[in-house]
């Protein structure tokens, strides 16, 4: 939120939106936002919140995914300041997917994408047992493209911390199992033996963790950290007569 730098009353289309996370304290902060997402359970739980907090008259709801026709159930060109997708543009025609925030906004356009494995990994832990991980490259193919269209985007790299937390041994590593997909299937005693060696009482078990589940008995000594890019561009499109 402090990167998309808004105005005082700009508004906005936050696409992807899930549950809410950032439309709805933009909207307590008084801008209008069009909160898109494809998933209608999301979008029910966004409506929840939105309810909860009062918000009807600055938050307005919509099904859409980034490979609809926008023209036909998506915004009308031009029709926020800015538009924004954060951690969400899940498509396999990425130019389409920024060209489209690109025709909705006015003043800014800005996608945050990961810049390093996914966040589904822990890139230490998979490292320490000589795990492969496959490093993203989407935000660098993201940055030539909009070079490509014609504006001149602006990147800002910043890290967000995650604790992984757990009651047992054997509920770690059945957690932590799920990182060892596509071939490194036979580092499974190599990640017993370092979860072993690493856990730790967690001082928080108990309390509300991810997703309002409790944190678990057991963490490791290290916090997993995700690096992402936040790419920032001033829209290029025209609006249309």
């Amino acid at each position: 939120m402090k990167l998309l730098a808004l105005k005082p009353g700009e508004s906005v289309l936050d696409m992807g939106c899930g549950a809410g996370s950032i439309a709805i304290p933009l909207a307590q902060d008084g801008h209008p936002v069009i909160a898109a997402d494809f998933s209608p359970a999301m979008l029910g739980t966004l409506d929840a919140g939105i309810e909860y907090y009062g918000l009807e008259n600055r938050i307005t709801p919509l099904e859409l995914a980034w490979d609809d026709d926008w023209d036909l159930v998506g915004p009308v060109a031009k029709a926020v300041d800015v538009a924004f997708a954060s951690r969400s543009v899940t498509t396999t025609n990425l130019k389409g997917a920024l060209a489209k925030l690109d025709r909705t906004a006015r003043r800014r356009c800005a996608v945050t994408m990961v810049a390093n494995s996914s966040p589904r990994y822990d890139l230490h832990l998979m490292n320490a047992i000589g795990a492969s991980v496959t490093c993203s490259n989407g935000f660098v193919y993201a940055f030539n493209i909009l070079i490509q269209m014609g504006a001149l985007p602006q990147v800002t790299y910043f890290e967000s911390p995650r604790r992984d937390t757990f009651d047992s041994l054997e509920a770690g590593v059945a957690d932590f199992s799920r990182m060892l997909e596509h071939g490194n299937e036979d580092k499974i005693d190599r990640l017993r033996d370092y979860i072993a060696q690493h856990m730790i009482e967690n001082p928080h078990a108990g309390e509300p963790g991810s997703k309002g589940v409790p944190q678990g008995r057991y963490m490791l000594d290290h916090i997993r950290k995700v690096r992402w890019a936040f790419i920032v561009w001033e829209p290029v499109s025209e609006s249309r007569s």
